[in-house]
């Protein structure tokens, strides 16, 4: 049997194997970033990395399962495109925020983010150019849509180039080793609401001040940090972030908890893929008439398209009581069936995006 040492020796050599690769990798990636600044491409595109995830969760993967695969390239992809062209990417935050979770789930921890104070600021960072990417909440499977997101996709200019799908997961994080010694818990008031079964087995007879709301989970666990008699109840991001130790994982109500966020462009990133979405915003041009909705849905399954999802919001250019639709449509822009209906229907539809669907 090998000792401590020569198996350590071993993993130093796959390790030098490991780093030679890459670096050859990155000059393929540094190639073909010169390639697409001469053809003004667009960097991002979530479609070839799940092509190369998926090609090599494929192949023989020992230990490693698609998960732990996809979470070792989206960094790689992160360091990649950072090569490419140097891209900042705006979110809602602040730092340690879910947002901020999403936009390193899908950019890397390597990538320039910018964490701004509200969902107004992260558009107005993209459309102005100070951003390339933003990252907003669409929509929470318990809570159900972000209303401000919705507004703005359809007031701005802006197109929605991706999706990502991250569940709620929130922990206790302390420097206190033991509970019983834990004198106050920060967080916000959704986190004490979605983690009450947790709070009610391990502090049930705390009085009400023992649970301190603060702005956000990254500030509870700011505070805690500072604070080494308290814990916060935060993100997992938020505890790396500050260095806080995790007491307990995973201590939300319900486990099915998740949240969809888009990822936001001045560009459109049109390419199929084998299951794609589109996103539209629809205002009816004779609303008053009895049928007029029947009749927008009824041209949808005329041509055979499946809708997702179908959610109203005021029209907030008029004095009257007026209503325009988010929806979401199987399918790309680059469809023909959904090109019949963009065109039947040009002077009231807003395309918002085509992408590809992960929910």
């Amino acid at each position: 049997m090998k000792s401590i040492q020569q198996l350590r020796e071993n993993i130093d050599t796959i390790d030098d194997s490991i780093l030679k690769l890459l670096v050859e990798r990155m000059e393929f990636v540094e190639e073909i970033g010169r390639l697409k600044r001469e053809n003004n491409t667009v960097i991002y595109h979530p479609d070839r990395e799940k092509e190369i995830v998926d090609r090599l969760a494929s192949k023989y993967t020992g230990k490693l399962s698609k998960a732990a695969i996809e979470a070792i390239f989206l960094e790689i992809f992160g360091v990649s495109r950072n090569l490419e062209l140097p891209e900042i990417i705006s979110y809602l935050g602040p730092e340690g925020s879910f947002t901020h979770q999403a936009a390193e789930s899908r950019f890397g921890a390597v990538a320039d983010y910018i964490s701004l104070p509200s969902i107004k600021s992260v558009f107005d960072s993209v459309e102005t150019g100070r951003a390339k990417y933003g990252v907003v909440p669409i929509e929470n499977n318990q809570e159900g849509m972000v209303k401000e997101t919705m507004d703005l996709l359809n007031e701005r200019n802006l197109f929605i180039i991706s999706e990502i799908i991250i569940p709620v997961n929130f922990c206790l994080a302390s420097k206190e080793n033991s509970i019983h010694q834990i004198q106050k818990i920060y967080s916000k008031d959704i986190a004490f609401q979605q983690c009450k079964g947790f709070l009610q087995d391990y502090f049930n007879h705390k009085p009400e001040d023992f649970f301190v709301q603060v702005d956000s989970t990254s500030k509870a666990a700011k505070l805690a940090v500072e604070d080494t008699k308290a814990a916060a109840l935060c993100s997992h991001i938020a505890a790396k972030i500050y260095s806080l130790p995790i007491l307990f994982d995973n201590i939300q109500d319900s486990e099915a908890n998740q949240t969809r966020f888009f990822i936001i462009s001045k560009v459109e990133n049109l390419k199929k893929t084998d299951k794609d979405k589109t996103s539209l915003a629809i205002k009816l041009k004779h609303d008053d008439k009895p049928g007029a909705l029947l009749s927008l849905l009824k041209d949808f399954e005329d041509v055979q398209i499946n809708l997702l999802k179908i959610e109203s919001r005021p029209q907030k250019d008029t004095h009257e009581f007026k209503f325009w639709f988010f929806i979401d449509i199987e399918g790309n822009k680059l469809d023909e069936n959904v090109q019949q209906i963009l065109t039947k229907r040009k002077d009231e539809i807003i395309f918002l995006g085509s992408y590809m669907n992960l929910c």
